[in-house]
């Protein structure tokens, strides 16, 4: 259980940050980066979801919960990816659940014709956001992969979570996407 009575320690003031292991990174390593654009993904969610209906909204907590899972596997450096009841790693069933999701989503929404505008309805526009969001953190996540390994689950939930926020801002428009038109305004 985290307790936390007090939010500022002062350890950080030398520009470093304590990961899982006790060790101490630079707040601009490769792993600092990638946990940190997580987090600023799961704040983009946090966003998106006070604007959905309330099915969704509850998704989207759940995958925020995931992604302070991903964030701990994250600050967890090493080559064993197995969890354990003193270490969280992301693991095959959150990223099965994501697919499911995605499925069921996309079973009512036309095929798509064009490439889609980030937008439609504002709920759909804040998911489009936290989807971009998420894209980044995953590429900062690769990035430190090829700097020292990732849990490829981890790195496997970041990619399709940006799919099921695609499908997600899609069903939220009901299918009633802005599409791209190319060179439509030359």
């Amino acid at each position: 259980m985290v307790k936390l009575n007090k939010i500022y320690t002062r350890t950080g003031d030398d520009g470093t940050t304590g990961l899982v292991d006790g060790s101490r990174r630079a707040k601009f390593d490769a792993r600092m980066q990638a946990i940190g654009e997580v987090d600023e993904a799961n704040s983009a969610i946090g966003l998106a979801a006070v604007a959905t209906s309330a099915d969704a909204a509850a998704d989207l907590q759940r995958i925020q919960n995931d992604l302070f899972d991903l964030g701990a596997d994250l600050a967890t450096p090493g080559e064993d990816f197995m969890p354990s009841d003193m270490v969280l790693r992301v693991v095959a069933a959150q990223v099965e659940w994501l697919e499911t999701a995605i499925d069921a989503l996309n079973e009512s929404l036309p095929p798509l014709t064009s490439f889609i505008l980030p937008g439609g309805s504002e709920a759909a526009a804040r998911i489009h956001v936290a989807r971009a969001t998420v894209r980044r953190a995953e590429r900062a996540t690769v990035a430190l992969d090829n700097v020292e390994p990732v849990n490829p689950q981890a790195m496997a939930y970041l990619n399709r979570l940006s799919d099921y926020l695609f499908v997600l801002a899609r069903a939220t428009n009901a299918g009633n996407d802005p599409l791209w038109v190319p060179g439509g305004s030359r």
